[in-house]
């Protein structure tokens, strides 16, 4: 590598201990940011990553809300399962049929409209 290294123009050497000078200053400042970032424990509040944990407000919305439904991925359909999803969907278009005005108004994107709680 020695013998390539020489054999290059003073250019070509310019050129390779800039990349190499870029690799450095790019792992650095990435260190240093993440160091930051887990210190400052915004880690801890990013949404996006798997052991976020919820504060207790949010959970306990969660149990109040009645609006939430799920149903099993697996199992049986029955007539009262069925039943339970069309009354729910009727529900939601009913919500949707209500909203009044230009889709693709401002507001359409109100929090009403999007049926986030005022605060």
């Amino acid at each position: 590598m020695n013998n390539n290294f020489s054999k290059l123009s003073s250019g070509g050497k310019n050129l390779v201990l800039l990349g190499i000078g870029a690799i450095l200053v790019a792992s650095l400042t990435t260190a240093v940011s993440l160091y930051l970032y887990h210190d400052s424990g915004d880690i801890y509040l990013d949404r996006s990553r798997p052991g976020f944990l919820p504060e207790k407000e949010e959970t306990e919305q969660e149990k109040d809300d009645n609006k939430d439904y799920s149903f099993s991925d697996y199992g049986a359909i029955t007539e009262k399962t069925l039943d339970e999803y069309l009354e729910n969907l009727e529900q939601e278009l009913d919500r949707l049929n209500s909203f009044s005005g230009d889709p693709f108004s401002l507001d359409s994107l109100s929090n009403n409209a999007l049926g986030i709680p005022a605060e």
